[in-house]
């Protein structure tokens, strides 16, 4: 059957139909991207005559959601994303798929390969991996927009969904623990029956669950909705050792594996061709039963067997070197306790070291003991030394993991390995290690099977100083290794410019991003709104004069008058604007910057200031093409928010992928306590009207502070 013509781009005959275009814009931080790629779609779209709606997925929230009569009615979607969106429903519509900063660059270009997009969910395909087309990964348009890949995002979209049940159930045993808990010959041990006892039960289902749960999003993540039932059994499995006769799962290492292996199976049984009548029940019974059966068997018969063998293997070989040096055999133990955390290296350590208590051996339980906190402890240390490579998410999953260690819940680690193995995995084992064979060489005893700092506080440790001591070297081995190693990471994935540079970071403030692939983070750690009282003129380390003038103007509660001179919601004034900039090269301009913004004497520490900024920088440029730049700070040296702007006549270079020198410069700065989304808000607004051709060219006409300040209100 012949294929119906593509609608027509534009809208110059009366007879055509108007081309009808929806599209998606999601960045992994949810701020600027999200918006300027949204704008210029827009514009693009209402350029060539064609109707478009732009549904925005950022850190304030989705924004102009897309309905069900706006698919329905739709000629076609352009997703440009660089985390999880849910396709679900625009299936039978045509739908092109790229990376964020695809958005920006080339909309025209989306426009046009829209018309000849693949369909979702019309027998071709139909997953969420199906199509990054265009620039998104390589395809047909070119560019490189994607910023992370597929796995990436799928890994990231199991990580975000698994956090709450590793931080409730890790929570609520170590409460139960603490409240109900008893050391004993048997283990630290909840006497059955008791209120304690119950609410460690829940605990535990929670544990339980977060396994599955990973594995299930990921599949998720890669082939939609089919894949989530094959995805959670297929987890289930790889943490139930009993099914293929081991006495330990595959752990949190197992469902990443079964979660990418059913998601990428159902991407595969889609391809399947099958007759028209069978295509309805395809997602809902067809291919989850299908993928589900095939993948279970497949790890209880294929990858199970392997396991058990491991197991068995490592138990033997440990066996044998209990004669051998105390410090290797701690470093030993100490390495598999921290590589997996509960899965089947972790737990043959621990159950070798359990099995020695009986035959009156506590040493080998007291290297293990002194290891099984190192990995929490560190993890969540590591988010307080270096707060600005870690999420406002993982930052509360960090002292979540600070509390779980105390009481040797070593699973308090695994949402930071599952998220950064590469770099979290090797700084655990190398913490694990020095813990371990610090409490070998001392013969720390142990003689109860549980870890952590709760036994020695219970009387269960022979040796507690150096016990502690081990603990807390393992602690800062592991902490400072990770903060490098990410930090390393961080810097080599940041090192392109941003925009159109795959691995590009996003301009948003330091230290935030939101779950990927959870959905729309709430970015809670970003901006208060002012209340419209600013900090002491006194405060300013410079400039004091400047920041004495006009004290009321600052300090006023609102007014209609006052109300007509704010900018930004008041964040800038006309003191923070300086018409043209002195400096020539990108440091300098920050700390001018950061001198201008001293002025309204909300600046407490200049160089520190400047220091945050730059450290901003190195992580990855903030010029954002098109002459515009946004370098910004989170840090207690501002007392409240304050955004300064200044223009420079002869530009400076910012790094912008498209070589362009930035003229247009703002620079935002807020608190570390600060709280709230407005300041979010703000930002994205003033992302999406900086893709306004004539608002830039207003803004780089005005004469001076007050005809800038004229401009600027436009974005309100």
């Amino acid at each position: 059957m012949t294929r119906p013509a593509d609608p027509p781009i534009g809208g110059s005959s009366g007879e055509q139909k108007k081309l009808k275009l929806l599209a998606v814009t999601a960045c992994p931080t949810g701020i600027a991207h999200t918006y300027m790629a949204a704008e210029k779609l827009s514009q693009a779209a209402e350029s060539l005559g064609i109707d478009m709606k732009v549904e925005t997925q950022g850190s304030i929230g989705a924004e102009n959601v897309l309905t069900d009569n706006d698919v329905r009615n739709a000629d076609g979607i352009i997703i440009a994303a660089d985390k999880d969106v849910d396709r679900s429903r625009f299936a039978g519509k045509r739908v092109l798929s790229v990376g964020v900063s695809e958005g920006i660059s080339h909309p025209e270009r989306l426009i046009e390969q829209v018309r000849g997009a693949p369909v979702h969910g019309g027998g071709a395909g139909g997953g969420s991996a199906e199509q990054t087309t265009g620039g998104g990964g390589g395809g047909g348009g070119g560019g490189g927009g994607k910023e992370r890949s597929l796995a990436y995002k799928a890994l990231m979209n199991g990580v975000s969904y698994m956090i709450p049940f590793v931080v409730v159930g890790g929570l609520l045993i170590a409460i139960s623990l603490a409240l109900g808990g008893d050391a004993t010959a048997k283990g630290y041990v909840i006497p059955e029956g008791t209120f304690w006892a119950h609410v460690n039960a829940i605990g535990v289902i929670g544990f339980t669950l977060m396994v599955p749960i990973l594995s299930g999003y990921i599949a998720y993540a890669i082939g939609d909705r089919p894949a989530l039932v094959p995805g959670m059994i297929g987890g289930w499995i790889a943490n139930t050792g009993e099914l293929y006769d081991s006495k330990a799962g595959a752990g949190f290492i197992g469902a990443i594996v079964t979660g990418f292996l059913a998601g990428y199976l159902v991407l595969w049984i889609k391809k399947v061709k099958v007759p028209k009548f069978a295509q309805p029940i395809m997602p809902i019974i067809v291919i989850p039963i299908v993928a589900t059966t095939a993948l279970g068997l497949f790890f209880i018969y294929v990858i199970g067997k392997p396991i058990s063998w491991i197991f068995e293997h490592l138990t033997s070989w440990l066996s044998g070197m209990t004669g051998t040096s105390a410090i290797l055999l701690g470093a030993i133990l100490g390495l598999m306790i921290a590589f997996d955390m509960g899965g089947p290296v972790n737990k043959t350590a621990f159950l070798f070291g359990t099995g020695l208590i009986a035959t009156g051996n506590q040493t080998v339980m007291g290297m293990c003991a002194a290891a099984i906190p190192v990995m929490p402890l560190g993890q969540g240390l590591a988010t307080l030394i270096r707060r600005r490579l870690y999420s406002q998410q993982e930052r509360e999953t960090g002292m979540a993991a600070l509390f779980m260690g105390l009481f040797g819940i070593s699973e308090g680690a695994i949402p930071f390995a599952a998220a950064r193995p590469a770099q979290v995995i090797p700084a655990n084992m190398l913490g694990g290690a020095v813990a371990g064979a610090i409490a070998g060489l001392a013969s720390v005893k142990d003689a109860v099977p549980h870890g952590g700092p709760i036994v020695a506080v219970l009387g269960a440790v022979g040796g507690v100083p150096m016990f502690f001591l081990a603990i807390a070297v393992g602690t800062v081995v592991t902490a400072l290794t990770t903060v490098t190693l990410v930090d390393l990471s961080e810097r080599k994935r940041r090192g392109a410019p941003v925009v159109g540079v795959p691995g590009g970071p996003e301009p948003v403030l330091a230290g935030v991003g939101a779950g990927v692939g959870a959905g729309a983070g709430s970015g809670a750690d970003v901006g208060a709104v002012a209340s419209g009282a600013s900090a002491a003129p006194e405060k300013a380390s410079t400039t004091p004069e400047k920041a004495s003038a006009a004290p009321e103007k600052a300090s006023a509660a609102p007014v209609p008058a006052a109300a007509e001179d704010e900018v930004l919601s008041g964040y800038l004034t006309e003191q923070t604007v300086k018409v043209d900039l002195d400096s020539a090269d990108k440091d300098s301009a920050i700390r001018e910057m950061a001198d201008l913004l001293a002025a309204t004497g909300k600046v407490a520490d200049v160089a520190e200031l400047v220091e945050t900024a730059l450290r901003r920088e190195a992580q990855g440029t903030t010029g954002l093409g098109e002459e515009i730049a946004i370098p910004h700070a989170k840090t207690d040296a501002v007392t409240s928010p304050v955004v300064g702007f200044a223009r420079s006549s002869e530009g400076i270079e910012w790094g912008a992928i498209d070589g362009t020198k930035a003229k247009l410069i703002f620079m935002i700065s807020v608190p570390e306590s600060a709280a709230g989304d407005e300041h979010l808000r703000i930002l994205a607004l003033l992302s999406r009207k900086l893709m306004d051709t004539g608002f830039r060219e207003r803004l780089e006409a005005a004469p001076d502070e007050a005809a800038i300040l004229g401009v600027l209100r436009e974005v309100q």
